[in-house]
């Protein structure tokens, strides 16, 4: 048996019963086919020594050469490296459920049931927590692997080090011996470090009964003993582990050809025989199959063996031998069906529009083609996306850790720059179509929605090109909005058009988008219904509609296909209803939607129809919908296979994975047939739990002490949680998705952290949380927070949704906030803590006394806290004033740098999610320039009459309403600030108004997810007030924040070139140092203006 892998060689030989007699193992060192030889030659040379001839009864290769290998020499078979794994496992364990590989690359997870292999999970993304990983580590700190290793188990304390990628983890390595760690402590980190970024990052677990009880690892990673310790600790079981875990591998392609030659199909050899043959030339070539033009080496060997590596299909060079039949791919149709039309230049055409392929074109390009040309205008899509356009794009990229469909469009757009149009049309679409009755909302993600406007920052072709960038808000939701925007953008373009041709123009482009529409449901429907009738494999391939470039997808659809099975994809569903009752997620974005539906039809299914999913890296709805699926499909007792792509292109571990759940599929009981377990929600809080104490995660230290005081107006009890702690952070991995945002990490553990303290009877209690409703992850959270109950087993205990509406997607007939004559004494309130906030940050600074300023802030939240039990605005105001001679008389006159902040709201207010750096920044005698929350709020007038002019909502209610409302909130706003004008560096509450008009400078004011053109908004104020050094506080990865902060940093910075934006992303594995030697540079900038360097 040979285990060829990514950076070892490792041999086998057997006798006939499995007993190894021969083994070898070795770093390939650059020559994985000169290590395999040299293998085999050491055992001739050992046979030659004993005197003993050796015949070759069969022969078995795995692994990531195996292709490679099989061409080379004469090896009987081949067997994919999963499969290896496990018939090794078995072997010594016919009982395994669980066996771990980790190899020097990557991870391997094996779940077995009954003796099949149920669910297959491999990590080849990112090496942190595999072999090459540890090892590096061990280098760096002056050690041997194995040295490392006997250091680890001495450990008495070891070292939180996260599960981030390498490049993070060295940093929390750096502070970790800062703090005096020992190595002992760092190398015991680093096993916990890799065991849980197996366990909950990569395998997503919350209940380890998922393991079962037989737990077998296997791979070289392995005999780090504190590997295996950590991973007991952490499962509270024992681990099986053999004398060579290295070599599993090979042991168990051996064993597959020893079952290979008890069935006759063998052939034997000589071990001379066994040699790799003479390569008698390699080439490189550039294949012309596809436009992804991959250069291909091709090896010839004697015997007429070849072996093709580069190419990322095998339509053209195929190393797999005789062809299987291949298998019907839907995508290939779908590309066809959306883009081949008719583009030529009609009689009268003026203006050449062009139109990036990229995100929402791939959804509504039938649409705009046919609307666009019927207006008379020749539309011009750019060029199919390749390795070279996503070059030329690359540098006018803003943000790293963006989505792959999001970085390629800035290709796209420098690629139409050369066709000669005079336009570039790329609409800000905010609603899809809701193709469907019961689903809550039809949104965008925010970066489909929104980047048009990094677009057109990052590259402005308006000014470097003369090419006007055109992105209408639209919504498909609402016809007559969506027929009102596309008729305003027409005449905008060329007034001289008729409005019948536009109108004619407008019905016939939504008759071809719901042709195309049909035509791929049909389609997907015939081709899933006869490959079910024929017991063919077909796989589900769901994913957004960007997804169906072949660049994007890394061709994924051809790969399966190639292996023989039938491709279809999420079309499948469209005009499905939607199931609320089999989901736990909140119904808001519309190609989420269509994927949770596809995966409820494949979970009803046979079982030969199976769910695979493309998913981007930085795809924040997945977050969610990930799990949501998998509950979903294991319900029926099925699995969803996620792939992972990024601009990376890993075609060998692509295949890897493909093959492997093929391969297991294959040998799963077809017989099985699983009804189905009913879905488990939280308990519905009913009139009956009015009683129950409210338990809500902490927010922020000037807004949250007010929050039960504000409960018991409407006559409930509420708890503030204690504040989030690293503790908060690890129960928050545990439980939820390691991908989602920080503050939803941060919630959930704060809520888990609480009932597993044992503090609270479960009887009495409910779970509140705030909730927006819009097209941020944030709508969600709630869902989220019920699942994590859920999975633990604390489904009786309800949850409510706290908004200003009603609840999204929550039965909570119990709760309701009766506002009646409490809404003034609130609003007083909000401004009150706003004016705390901002006089505390500005006195901290320049306190006379040390300490003052924080007793003051503890003064006045006890004296403001009572004066909203009393329900009396009256009294807020008086203590405004009350509060403003107290800062005024403990402030000195020194000037000191100012530092603006701004950021999503959760991060930007609470200490502990932002590491404590405005506090840190008053320490540096800083001012740190926090932005009242009371602007979050009142920019919904001006976002609502945003939306109405941008043809994105229509007009709920009379205008005086609105008015009325914001006049009424205004003259409060104006009494406070009139009582808090003597404080000298009291800043006011702006109008929204004003400030969506100085955000419209920068921004589409539709941009309303997350902070929106808030963040916008608050530089333009900065920067006008002379504080030009800002923070942008970000959760990693925040979606909405690569629009409205990433995003737009270029065009702020080209309106005000002092401006210095420092952006700060932050999870549960940044570490300090990252973050504090990064401010160091601001602050002194700020010092260095302040005193005019």
């Amino acid at each position: 048996g040979i285990d060829s892998g990514s950076t070892t060689t490792k041999v086998v030989a057997t006798d006939r019963q499995g007993r190894i007699f021969y083994h070898f193992y070795e770093k390939n060192s650059g020559d994985s086919l000169g290590t395999i030889n040299r293998g085999l030659n050491i055992l001739k040379k050992e046979l030659e020594d004993a005197g003993k001839n050796m015949t070759v009864a069969g022969s078995c290769v795995t692994g990531y050469g195996e292709d490679l290998v099989m061409a080379a020499f004469p090896v009987g078979s081949g067997q994919v490296e999963t499969i290896a794994h496990y018939l090794a496992a078995s072997h010594f364990n016919p009982r395994v459920s669980f066996i771990l590989d980790i190899g020097g690359q990557d991870m391997k997870a094996i779940f077995v049931k009954n003796g099949l292999i149920d669910r297959i999970e491999i990590n080849e993304a990112c090496s942190s927590g595999c072999g090459s990983f540890i090892e590096e580590f061990a280098r760096s700190l002056n050690y041997s692997c194995a040295g490392f290793s006997d250091l680890s188990v001495k450990s008495e304390e070891p070292c939180d080090l996260g599960t981030r990628c390498t490049v993070f983890m060295n940093s929390k390595v750096k502070q970790s011996l800062r703090e005096g760690a020992g190595v002992a402590d760092i190398a015991a980190g680093l096993g916990y470090s890799v065991v849980r970024n197996c366990l909950f990052k990569v395998l997503k677990l919350k209940d380890f009964s998922e393991l079962g009880e037989n737990i077998m690892v296997q791979g070289g990673s392995f005999r780090n003993m504190s590997i295996i310790r950590a991973l007991e600790l952490e499962t509270g079981r024992s681990v099986m582990i053999t004398d060579f875990p290295e070599l599993m591998g090979a042991y168990g392609a051996a064993l597959h050809a020893i079952k290979e030659y008890r069935e006759g199909r063998t052939k034997r050899l000589n071990l001379s025989e066994l040699r790799l043959r003479q390569s008698r030339s390699n080439r490189t070539s550039l294949c012309k199959g596809c436009e992804n033009q991959c250069t291909v080496t091709t090896f010839d060997f004697n015997g007429g063996k070849r072996h093709y590596t580069g190419n990322k299909c095998e339509k053209i060079f195929c190393n797999t031998g005789s062809r299987p039949v291949k298998g019907f791919n839907l995508y290939a149709e779908k590309r066809k069906y959306l883009f081949e039309r008719s583009s030529d230049s009609l009689p009268g055409t003026r203006i050449r529009i062009g139109i990036p392929r990229v995100l929402g074109i791939y959804e509504n390009y039938p649409f705009w083609h046919t609307f666009l040309t019927g207006s008379g205008f020749e539309v011009i899509l750019s060029d199919a996306s390749t390795a070279r356009l996503n070059d030329a794009g690359a540098a006018t990229v803003m943000s790293d850790n963006i989505c792959f469909p999001a970085k390629i469009a800035n290709g796209h757009v420098l690629n139409l720059t050369e066709k000669n149009v005079n336009r570039i049309f790329f609409p800000f679409v905010v609603y899809e179509r809701k193709d469907d009755r019961n689903s809550v909302n039809s949104y965008n993600c925010p970066i489909v929605t929104g980047y048009s406007e990094v677009l057109k920052s990052s590259i402005d072709t308006a000014e470097k090109f003369g090419l006007p960038f055109d992105s209408p808000a639209v919504t498909f939701h609402d016809r007559h909005l969506l027929k009102k925007a596309c008729t305003e953008y027409i005449l905008s373009v060329s007034p001289g058009i008729s409005r019948k041709k536009i109108d004619n123009a407008f019905n016939t482009a939504l008759r071809e988008q719901e042709k195309f529409e049909k035509r791929l449901a049909e389609e997907c429907r015939i081709v899933a219904g006869k490959a079910i009738d024929d017991r063919r494999l077909v796989i589900l391939l769901a994913g957004r509609p960007y997804h169906s470039d072949p660049f994007i997808q890394h061709k994924i659809s051809d790969i399966i296909s190639d292996f023989g099975a039938d491709v279809i994809s999420e079309d499948i569903v469209r005009g499905n209803e939607f199931d609320g009752e089999r989901v736990q997620s909140i119904s808001q974005w519309a190609w989420p939607n269509r994927i949770i539906k596809s995966a409820l039809w494949a979970a009803d299914a046979p079982v030969n129809v199976h769910y695979v999913q493309l998913t981007s890296f930085g795809c924040g709805p997945d977050a969610f919908i990930l799990d949501e699926v998998s509950d979903i499909l294991r319900r029926k007792g099925k699995n969803a296979t996620f792939l992972k792509i990024d601009d990376i292109n890993n075609l060998g571990s692509t295949r890897l994975r493909i093959r492997s759940l093929l391969e297991s599929l294959r040998l799963r009981d077809d017989s099985r047939n699983n009804p189905g377990n009913s879905i488990i929600n939280t308990r519905i809080f009913t009139r009956k739990e009015r009683k129950r104490k409210i338990l809500m995660p902490w927010f922020a230290d000037f807004y949250s002490p007010f929050f039960p005081a504000f409960f018991e107006l409407s006559g409930y009890e509420a708890e503030n949680l204690p504040p989030s702690n690293q503790l908060s952070a690890d129960y928050g991995l545990k439980y939820s998705n390691n991908e989602i945002c920080y503050p939803a990490t941060l919630v959930v553990g704060d809520i888990m952290k609480a009932l597993d303290s044992g503090r609270y009877d479960r009887n009495e209690i409910v779970v509140g949380m705030s909730q927006t409703g819009g097209q941020c992850r944030a709508t969600s959270y709630i869902s989220l927070i019920k699942k994590a109950l859920i999975s633990s087993g604390y489904e009786d205990i309800p949850v409510v949704s706290i908004a200003l509406g009603s609840s999204i997607g929550n039965e909570q007939p119990g709760f309701e906030m009766k506002w009646g004559r409490k809404y003034k004494s609130v609003i007083a309130c909000m401004l009150f803590a706003d004016y705390l906030s901002q006089m505390y940050y500005s006195t901290a600074p320049r306190e006379k006394e040390p300490g003052i300023s924080e007793s003051l802030k503890e003064k006045y939240l006890e004296l403001g806290i009572e004066a909203l039990r009393q329900n009396s605005a009256d009294r807020f105001f008086e203590l405004a004033g009350e509060m403003a001679a107290g800062f005024a008389s403990a402030v000195n006159g020194r000037p000191v740098p100012r530092v603006g902040i701004v950021g999503e709201i959760y991060v930007k207010y609470n200490n502990f999610a932002h590491k404590d750096v405005i506090n840190w920044l008053i320490t540096q005698g800083v001012e740190p320039v926090v932005p009242p929350i009371t602007n979050f709020f009142t920019d919904g007038f001006a976002s609502y009459e945003a939306r109405i002019k941008g043809n994105i909502s229509r007009r709920k209610f009379p205008r005086f309403i609105p008015d009325v409302a914001k006049a009424y909130i205004q003259r409060m706003i104006d009494r406070m600030g009139s009582m808090v004008k003597d404080f000298p560096h009291c800043r006011g509450i702006t109008d929204p108004d004003t400030d969506a008009q100085k955000a419209s400078a920068i921004i589409n004011l539709n941009s309303q997810f997350g902070e929106g053109w808030r963040i916008p908004a608050e530089m333009v104020h900065f920067a006008e007030s002379g504080i030009n050094n800002v923070l942008s506080l970000q959760p990693f990865g925040c979606i909405a924040n690569h629009i409205v902060s990433k995003g737009i940093e270029k065009r702020v910075r080209q309106l005000f070139p002092e401006m210095n934006i420092l952006s700060l992303d932050f999870d549960s594995g940044v570490s300090d140092v990252n973050i504090y030697n990064r401010l160091h540079f601001m602050i002194r900038n700020a010092q260095e203006q302040l005193q005019g360097v």
